[in-house]
């Protein structure tokens, strides 16, 4: 593809999936991060992949975060905005700084890179955008109105963004996961687990390498005629 991402969570996870099945497909790849130097620092020595670190909600560091990586690789021409957090609990319980921080990481942070990353797309002519969502932004799920909020928030923001985005060959996509084997879920009580994939169709949960394919190809060049789309990756578990 000779171009260059910036996967946003991408150390781990869903994220680190997508960073090595768009290298596989001839992408400079980037990762971002803003946990664990040592993951990090393991997970570039095991793929090759730079890390660079800093939290996509501060607008601030994200624009600096982002000038570090096009300094090192070129300009940007693919984000995938993957990052994301959980702070659950009920309205009732639920505190004010918990629903800030998912709501100001999870659709902030689709913001902040778009902001700092978007405009030099539309000058260039071409760029890829695309932002994981989630099947409880499509659905709901008890417990998590900050997630289902931020998440089907990203999916208004995909639509709106790719309307601005088309006349300049910048597409906007988001990918809605249902449950992926990743370790989010595996925090999951075992016997909540275990009902979830009861609801399933297909009977299993997601891998974290069949969202990393969906969103190689809205990355694409194929892919070029998509915009303002959102996948459902979800084993048949949500449908509209």
């Amino acid at each position: 593809m000779g171009r260059v991402a910036i996967v946003t969570g991408g150390t781990r996870g869903i994220g680190e999936a997508v960073c090595l099945a768009l290298k596989k497909a001839g992408v400079s790849v980037a990762a971002n991060y803003v946990g664990s130097d040592d993951r990090a620092k393991a997970f570039t020595a095991a793929t090759g992949i730079p890390a660079f670190k800093w939290n996509v909600a501060d607008p601030l560091a994200t624009d600096e975060g982002v000038k570090a990586v096009e300094a090192a690789l070129g300009p940007v021409d693919i984000v995938v905005n993957n990052a994301g957090i959980t702070r659950d609990g009920t309205l009732l319980k639920m505190t004010f700084a918990a629903w800030k921080e998912v709501i100001d990481v999870n659709l902030g942070g689709c913001f902040n890179m778009a902001k700092s990353t978007f405009p030099g797309m539309r000058q260039r002519g071409w760029g890829r955008i695309v932002n994981i969502g989630s099947i409880n932004g499509q659905a709901g799920q008890y417990g998590q109105v900050n997630y289902a909020a931020a998440k089907s928030g990203i999916h208004g923001f995909t639509k709106a963004l790719a309307q601005e985005g088309a006349k300049f060959g910048v597409t906007v996509n988001a990918i809605a996961p249902g449950y992926i084997d990743t370790d989010m879920v595996a925090a999951v009580p075992a016997d909540v687990l275990e009902k979830i994939v009861a609801k399933i169709p297909v009977g299993r949960l997601g891998q974290a390498s069949e969202i990393a394919r969906g969103v190689t190809f809205l990355a694409s060049e194929e892919g070029g005629f998509i915009t303002g789309s959102t996948l459902s990756i979800n084993g048949g578990q949500h449908m509209y």
